[in-house]
């Protein structure tokens, strides 16, 4: 019931202090309540209550419901007073709240017309869009029970950052690590704590092992509220779930179930101590953020949130109210429309601000980019608005250049020399330049240079994220143990995942006792990840590759919570001579600047870059040639010139080189060899080497 009469109502009765200024001046069911703050959206506790703002353009009405905690009625049911909503936005305080004794939700009235894409639905409980933290999703895997609905929580802002600085990191001295959280500490080889397993606390526990290895930055998959149990499966006795955590529930809130401990009202305070402690060191860490679709589906997926509120906003719709699916997952997110625009705004700049998070990588982002009626855009607003917003100025912004629905932008994305790219064409052409596919040689050379002929054309810096492995496909050891997927367990028969991997399994197909097989294996890891230290763009990796980490040749195991995706860190203690060639490889990326960005016009005569066959100054790179040799030169203000030449043999045969002619003062060293299982540094004693089959080698000029 409404009470509103105009008048203020006297604080004194309500036990509120005389000096608050907000003054109640409605009852609803029992409440007081007042006009609250309109541009404040979602709820916020302030002195004496809390503030509830939500908005629709096509309702009615709204009523905000409230609950006790973890009951799923609502002990009072507050309709938003007529005269509460200005324009389409509807905002109310209401009094003597305590924010840990209640949970909330909403229920919104309006027309129903599924043609035009009004499915308004007033007997459906709602998450807020802007909801700070979920409930009923703490423990990972746990069934909802029946009818349980998505309800929110009002949380504290309370935590105390102190004078933490962030590490601000220059783009060309990134070096990217992909993580998933749950599945980087769940196995109980991580080490970590039993409580910690699978969360941000058993990732912080890892913290000593990250500065070993030498990342510098760490890129969490999804950790945006999700519901695993969306999709639950069983497959021959296997519990399937939806591991990865690509299909949002709430873009504002964290995942809860990966705290280690409950946080009523204070949901992300682990993580923004996890951001805090690893930004003091050095480290930034970077959301996969999933912003082309949500958990709600199609017409046949769960209806909790963006269809009860504005369906015909939120989502792209074909002219019959029907979905686009560019995502692959039943829905497309109608990012260019202003109101959705907004949100994705907001919520980057709450992630900035709230939680210290130093960069974004967008899933699908080629979706981002889309007009209303799919088609793609020369200029999106959505994409121009991130890129020149003041609040995202200092942060990194990764596309993944393509979407499920065959727009594919990598080179193309449109970036206003503000956005990085998942550099696609890196991961495929240095594949199949190293398992020795013909005429591969000039587009390898091409993507160690930092794929100028992509980049340079549109005049864009630090654009490419070169990377060989990501959670999407093979491992680096799967890459080269494989020629085909392996997805049985995943239950559709191996037809999902992607066919064609540019793999090779070396071979013999899967695990063997072949010694030679095996040998081959490690060295061609070893080829691949000399080759992307030494390659111009930001290098990205997968967590595990440095320890052989292994999925048995599953490369789409985004329904696997179990050993198939989760470390193995046994096999850290097992290959350790590959741990500590990563380790060394990434120190010698940070040792020199040349390979990371052109630092002067050249040294001692030397182009900035340069491409060689088996002789200098020759690029021999026809069809049938499989050696690529790259030279990188520059020199610093007040600092030694430094020179250091990429040779790459994927040839099966052994190759006689012959190097660039130094200065008389200097002489070439090789600094890594990968034909060796231990690092061997060592001078050459000419200008020629003998670079053995199917090997890389990294050498620099020194002085004699």
């Amino acid at each position: 019931m409404i009470m509103a009469e105009n008048k203020s109502v006297q604080i004194e009765s309500l036990g509120l202090p005389r000096s608050i200024h907000l003054v109640p001046m409605d009852y609803v069911d029992g409440f007081t309540v007042r006009p609250g703050f309109y541009e404040i959206n979602g709820a916020t506790a302030i002195p004496g209550g809390v503030n509830f703002t939500v908005y629709s353009h096509g309702a009615s009405s709204i009523e905000l419901l409230l609950f006790h905690r973890e009951e799923d009625e609502p002990f009072a049911v507050l309709p938003f007073p007529k005269h509460y909503r200005i324009g389409n936005v509807y905002s109310m305080i209401v009094f003597r709240l305590n924010i840990e004794e209640f949970e909330y939700a909403y229920r919104v009235d309006g027309p129903y017309e599924p043609e035009k894409g009004l499915i308004f639905n007033r007997n459906k409980y709602l998450l807020d869009p802007y909801a700070r933290a979920v409930t009923g999703q703490s423990q990972w895997g746990a069934t909802s029970p029946s009818g349980q609905h998505y309800k929110a929580r009002v949380v504290k802002d309370d935590f105390d950052w102190g004078n933490m600085k962030q590490p601000l990191l220059p783009m060309e001295d990134l070096i990217i690590y992909e993580l998933h959280v749950r599945g980087f500490t769940k196995d109980v080889s991580s080490g970590v704590a039993d409580k910690h397993r699978g969360t941000f606390a058993g990732l912080m526990e890892k913290l000593p092992y990250l500065l070993e290895l030498g990342v510098n930055v760490v890129e969490l998959m999804p950790i945006f509220e999700f519901d695993e149990m969306q999709d639950y499966r069983e497959v021959n006795g296997e519990k399937l779930c939806n591991y990865w955590g690509y299909n949002t529930v709430s873009f504002f809130s964290p995942n809860t179930s990966y705290s280690a401990n409950t946080e009523y009202n204070r949901e992300g305070n682990e993580l923004k101590h996890l951001i805090q402690v690893f930004n003091k060191h050095g480290i930034e860490v970077y959301l996969d953020v999933v912003f082309n679709h949500t958990a709600e589906g199609n017409e046949n997926g769960p209806f909790f949130s963006f269809k009860g509120f504005d369906n015909n906003i939120y989502y792209m719709l074909t002219p019959d109210g029907k979905y686009y699916n560019f995502s692959g997952c039943g829905n497309s997110l109608n990012c260019n429309h202003p109101i959705v625009r907004q949100m994705i705004l907001d919520c980057l700049r709450y992630w900035v601000t709230t939680y210290r998070v130093n960069g974004f990588r967008f899933d699908l982002a080629s979706i981002l980019g889309r007009d209303e009626d799919g088609s793609p855009m020369n200029e999106p607003p959505l994409l121009e608005t991130l890129a020149f917003d003041p609040i995202l100025g200092d942060v990194k912004l990764i596309a993944e250049a393509w979407d499920a629905g065959g727009l594919y932008q990598v080179g193309s994305f449109p970036a206003w020399n503000r956005w990085a790219e998942w550099n696609g064409k890196y991961r495929d052409d240095v594949r199949s330049y190293l398992k020795g596919d013909e005429g591969c040689a000039q587009a390898a050379a091409q993507r160690i240079v930092g794929s100028r002929d992509i980049y340079e054309v549109h005049s864009r810096e630090n654009a490419s994220v070169n990377f060989i492995t990501c959670h999407d496909g093979f491992t680096l050891y799967d890459l080269f143990s494989y020629n085909e997927k392996h997805n049985e367990k995943n239950g559709w028969g191996n037809t999902d995942g992607a066919g064609n991997n540019y793999s090779w399994n070396c071979g013999a197909e899967g695990e063997t006792d072949d010694p030679a097989v095996n040998t081959l294996r490690r060295r061609m890891m070893r080829n691949a990840f000399a080759i992307l230290m030494c390659s111009r763009g930001i290098p990205m990796f997968l967590a595990g590759d440095e320890f052989c980490n292994t999925q048995f040749g599953n490369n789409n195991a985004y329904c696997q919570d179990n050993l198939i995706s989760w470390l193995d860190w046994n096999r850290l203690q097992e290959n350790q001579d590959m741990f500590s060639f990563f380790r060394y490889m990434i120190r010698f990326r940070k040792a020199h600047r040349v390979l990371r960005i052109n630092v002067s016009d050249g040294a001692l005569g030397f182009p900035d870059v340069s491409f060689h066959g088996v002789h200098p100054w020759t690029e021999q790179f026809s069809g049938h040639e499989h050696y690529v040799g790259v030279l990188f030169a520059g020199r610093e203000k007040e600092k030694e010139a430094d020179i250091v030449y990429l040779a790459s043999n994927a040839y099966w045969k052994e190759l006689t080189v012959c190097l660039p002619s130094l200065p008389q003062h200097m002489s070439w060293q090789i600094e890594a060899d990968t034909w060796e299982e231990q690092i061997n540094v060592r001078p050459l004693e000419s200008g020629t080497f003998v670079i053995r089959p199917r090997s890389v080698a990294v050498l620099r000029g020194v002085r004699k």
